[in-house]
């Protein structure tokens, strides 16, 4: 799998400053410096509700949103990782559709900073079906929790820096990437988990940076050290403002933060605020990404 996708030739021309507005935007499309999906947690009342299943989100996703790529949640179809039938329909769905599947999140498969060489290696083992499963749906990473257990922060960032090792030499061989968001505890300390991805040292573990999820520590921070390892990003969105900008998180700011790492592949909507009905907030979402990603094309 290739770390990011680059566009080496037009971005150069974002970055010149002797390159006018008019030669950049030409040079440029929007969806070159960013793409947009939706991670289906946006989806999760109506999923747990029993509104739609697993099987018909993808078609509603592009009829209700005009959004064409999928970033899934294993919850969503649990018993289904090793279903050969049931994957087989839905990638075939989501081919038809003219769809992109882009990543898996896994939860519930225990924490691979366990503590104990046994429980890591069960959680290593208890992955690799999510593993196979993103590479027959033609995803390019799983999104996997550290969680590290251990006496001190050092012990805990060895034991996720053995668990993720492992499972990510077992999904090289899948062409899979593991990609580890910032998602409480030690995760949501950027410093701390990058240097556990640094220690790894693997190409195919990195990070899944989300605007929302840094639980205190400063986001923006926690952007820039997360992203030199980025194969994602989470837009994470709560609360709009009259003007349709998130109260939380500067959208700008941290998208001008992604773009300087030179990461021009997914951006996931993931809305999970109660202002707004699902479908309104990933709407919204997705309009202030589209307005940012605009006024970012035709700055300098």
């Amino acid at each position: 799998m290739k770390r990011r996708s680059f566009i080496h030739s037009s971005l150069a021309a974002l970055a010149a400053p002797s390159f006018s507005a008019e030669q950049t935007t030409k040079a440029l499309k929007a969806e070159d410096l960013f793409k947009i999906s939706l991670a289906q947690w946006s989806n999760h009342r109506a999923l747990r509700g029993g509104k739609m299943v697993n099987m018909e989100w993808p078609e509603y996703t592009k009829k209700t949103y005009d959004i064409h790529a999928l970033e899934y949640v294993n919850q969503f179809f649990k018993d289904k990782a090793e279903d050969s039938a049931y994957l087989s329909e839905l990638k075939t769905r989501v081919s038809d559709l003219g769809m992109t599947n882009v990543l898996i999140m896994v939860d519930g498969e225990g924490h691979l900073g366990a503590g104990t060489d046994a429980k890591r290696q069960q959680t290593v083992d208890n992955h690799k079906k999510w593993v196979e499963a993103a590479k027959f749906l033609s995803c390019h990473s799983i999104r996997v929790n550290s969680h590290g257990e251990g006496d001190t922060d050092e012990q805990k960032a060895i034991n996720c820096v053995k668990g993720l090792g492992a499972l990510a030499t077992f999904a090289k061989d899948h062409q899979i990437n593991v990609i580890v968001e910032n998602h409480g505890g030690l995760s949501s300390n950027g410093a701390w988990m990058a240097k556990v991805l640094k220690e790894v040292g693997l190409d195919n573990c990195g990070s899944l940076p989300d605007f929302g999820n840094f639980h205190g520590y400063d986001r923006y921070k926690g952007l820039e050290e997360l992203m030199p390892f980025a194969k994602g990003v989470s837009a994470k969105s709560h609360e709009f403002d009259a003007e349709g900008n998130e109260v939380r998180t500067d959208y700008r700011k941290a998208l001008k933060i992604v773009l300087a790492h030179q990461y021009h592949g997914y951006v996931g909507v993931e809305y999970e605020g109660g202002q707004l009905s699902e479908d309104d907030g990933i709407k919204a979402t997705k309009k202030l990404l589209e307005k940012c990603r605009e006024e970012l094309l035709a700055s300098k």
